[in-house]
């Protein structure tokens, strides 16, 4: 494995760690700055507003940066968003370094992505990008709750220090690592742009927003499912969700390695397997063992998902992939904020909290119609294409 895509992967813990972390510090932060929770909450919004909207505008903005340039001016951004949240004597503060470290999010997942493709042979190239969102699934897993202790131990602002300290060490890491890439001489914004005339594009964005969407529909809901229907107590949380981590952790280490032989196939396979998942929680949520096991398996079904489409965003702008890898990141926090909406409102209609899970299912069985639908394209172009003449 290539050093640089340890330094990728270190960096997309930390940026992983400041998205996650921040759900279980709200009541802290909301007493400590004398704001309601709900206002708190808000800082979960600008974060994602900040990784939608932010990641596509800052990675058109560097067009003319080479890649390694970007994303070490990235990650000192990433720096000074969380040094802003440590520091900060109120709640604008705050929010303007969330929503700082969020703009470095979306633009370093989309320009990381291209980055470890081209480290590698091109049948490695799932494989590689997903080593990049390893970092991200392993924050889930060992960030997040490390943080949230720390948090609660020694103060809100403690786990933004330590975001600081992982930050600058993935800049040093991005600066030794990562080789030198050249500054293109004939990018601009114009052709950037133009890969979105492109269907199979826009399909890719659709595949990528749907399938994460679809997850997290059922993820946002998923600590009063566990504990008003399966029964689990608030306690036992904490541990789930390390298990749920450990499914994401597999699942994109899995379909990274299943996407470089066969990617649609394995989109296919992922997404299918993702509403069945969604579908079954509906009655496993009932019985504890089982429901430990559908969430693990939920995580892994959910993160199959991310190698493929981000690879497919790559292959489908072939020439000015950049802005489009970005935008599929961006493209699955978009996602995750409609599931999360979608889910709200079937909860708010009455359908308990296992309606979540049926939205997702929804979402997931969209995502697969999608894909296939991108399938059957990529089959009549290829068909429509003209045979290579011989010499």
């Amino acid at each position: 494995m290539p050093l640089a895509l340890v330094a990728l992967m270190i960096s997309s813990f930390g940026i992983g760690t400041t998205e996650f972390v921040i759900m279980g510090l709200l009541p802290e932060i909301a007493q400590d700055l004398s704001v309601g929770i709900t206002t708190a909450g808000l800082l979960v919004s600008g974060y994602a507003l900040g990784v939608v909207i932010g990641g596509p505008v800052v990675t058109a903005l560097g067009t003319k940066q080479s890649r390694k340039t970007m994303l070490v001016l990235l990650m000192v951004l990433f720096i000074v968003g969380n040094l802003l949240s440590a520091l900060a004597p109120g709640y604008a503060l705050l929010m303007a370094g969330r929503v700082l470290a969020a703009v470095c999010h979306g633009a370093f997942f989309g320009i990381a992505s291209v980055v470890a493709a081209d480290l590698v042979a091109p049948d490695k190239r799932s494989r590689a990008i997903s080593l990049v969102f390893t970092g991200l699934t392993v924050a889930n897993v060992v960030g997040a709750p490390l943080g949230n202790w720390i948090g609660q131990s020694l103060g809100w602002r403690a786990t933004f220090w330590m975001i600081t300290v992982i930050g600058l060490v993935s800049l040093v890491g991005v600066i030794a690592m990562v080789p030198a890439t050249p500054k293109p001489t004939d990018a601009h914004l114009g052709r950037e742009l133009a890969v979105f005339k492109r269907p199979q594009v826009w399909l890719a964005l659709g595949t990528a927003a749907l399938s994460i969407g679809a997850l997290f529909a059922s993820f946002s809901y998923i600590a009063p499912l566990l504990t008003e229907v399966t029964g689990f107590s608030t306690g036992t949380i904490t541990p789930l969700l390390v298990l749920f981590g450990i499914g994401l952790v597999a699942g994109n280490l899995i379909g990274g390695r299943f996407a470089d032989r066969a990617q649609l196939p394995t989109l296919y396979v992922a997404q299918a397997l993702l509403a069945a998942v969604l579908l079954a929680f509906v009655v496993t949520s009932a019985n504890k063992v089982l429901a430990v096991i559908t969430l693990v398996l939920l995580g892994a079904a959910g993160f199959a998902t991310v190698p493929g489409f981000m690879t497919r965003a790559i292959d489908k702008a072939a020439g000015a992939p950049t802005l489009a890898s970005s935008a599929a990141a961006s493209a699955a926090n978009l996602g995750i904020s409609v599931g999360a909406y979608l889910s709200g409102l079937a909860i708010d209609a009455g359908g308990g909290y296992t309606s979540p899970n049926l939205v997702g299912a929804a979402m997931a069985v969209a995502a697969l119609v999608v894909t296939l639908v991108s399938g059957a394209l990529q089959k009549r172009e290829t068909a429509a294409a003209p045979a290579p003449t011989s010499a």
